[in-house]
């Protein structure tokens, strides 16, 4: 996604002729019309959905407009067989949510769409220079703390995950571990607004302190060593479930806490059994962290309709034409 930032002019022209080249070669494929119910939770999610969604379509599938159902229910419906794949499962983090599902007796986690998907802490770098924070245990410190409080109760108040996604876990463990339920407190709501707001303060010269991850609009907007710096941890620590600890991520010598995940297709197996097409497409389908990057972005900048997240694939699609079409290409072979 070098170019989607400046929207190709041309763009949705030329996927829109690859479209009809390649779907009007009906080698390969299902020999009928097979329904694929997609789904999503996060709207920041709908781009990579409808890139794979465009390949199934080249593969002959009848696309089903995707549904929008949130954690933990998401993971329930594909279990169920309600819905078929995903492609916002994140591993291992999202471990307890895929075994709350029904694990891997009704549905399995295939491919590594987006790979090296970090997590953790960030705060603004003019307060991290000024009092010389680096590590998030320097919050213990009650001044500290206090730099970062927004409702007048003496803790540092840390934008954290939405109940129900999983990261929140994560967080509350980290404050518990790392000792500092005293001065530091997990901010929860609807994240992105929590987000937004904080950008507006960060704006006004205000401290900023929030959990984030990769990839996402904010890192967009709040760039890492200008904007921004990573907090480390004093040691890796991760619930149960959550990754070994020997898995955490670091950056310039900072460990982060949480393990570098992939977000990987998750779909029903009785799906994934009878269309090994769809199968070995989700097995090759990879996109980078920085172009999801970009293309939040431009969600963040007003893009955000449903004809708006297609075109972006579709532009993407015809930036990566050649590595797009050997994956369909080589899911053909799989023919049923």
């Amino acid at each position: 996604m070098r170019n989607l930032v400046k929207k190709l002019a041309l763009g949705t022209a030329l996927a829109g002729v690859m479209v009809g080249a390649i779907a009007c070669n009906n080698t390969g494929g299902p020999t009928a019309k097979v329904e694929v119910r997609p789904v999503y939770s996060l709207r920041e999610a709908i781009f990579q959905t409808e890139i794979v969604n465009i390949g199934l379509e080249q593969l002959g599938y009848d696309i089903k407009k995707a549904k929008n159902i949130t954690y933990p229910a998401m993971k329930v419906a594909i279990g169920n067989g309600d819905v078929d794949y995903t492609a916002e499962h994140w591993y291992p983090q999202q471990n307890a949510l895929f075994e709350n599902g029904g694990g891997e007796e009704k549905m399995n986690r295939v491919g590594e769409l987006v790979d090296n998907c970090f997590q953790g802490y960030m705060i603004d770098k003019k307060t991290a220079d000024t009092y010389n924070i680096k590590n998030i245990a320097d919050l213990k410190k009650p001044e500290i703390a206090k730099l970062f409080d927004a409702d007048g109760d003496g803790k540092a108040n840390l934008i954290g995950c939405n109940s129900g996604w999983s990261c929140e876990i994560v967080v509350e463990h980290h404050l518990k571990e790392y000792d500092l339920q005293d001065t530091v407190e997990q901010q929860r709501g609807s994240y992105f607004a929590l987000m937004a707001d904080a950008i507006t303060r960060y704006n006004r010269g205000q401290p900023l302190l929030y959990y984030t991850w990769t990839p996402l609009w904010v890192n967009a907007i709040l760039k890492q060593g200008e904007d921004v710096v990573w907090l480390g941890v004093p040691f890796n620590s991760l619930p149960k479930d959550f990754g070994e600890d020997g898995m955490g991520a670091e950056v310039d010598g900072k460990k982060l806490g949480f393990a570098v995940n992939q977000m990987r297709i998750l779909a029903n197996n009785e799906f994934l059994d009878e269309n090994p097409t769809a199968r070995r497409f989700f097995e090759l389908a990879k996109i980078p962290i920085e172009d999801i990057d970009a293309q939040n972005l431009l969600l963040y900048n007003g893009e955000d309709t449903a004809e708006d997240i297609r075109r972006h694939a579709e532009e993407w699609i015809a930036e990566n034409q050649e590595l797009f079409d050997s994956w369909v290409v080589a899911a053909r072979q799989f023919q049923q």
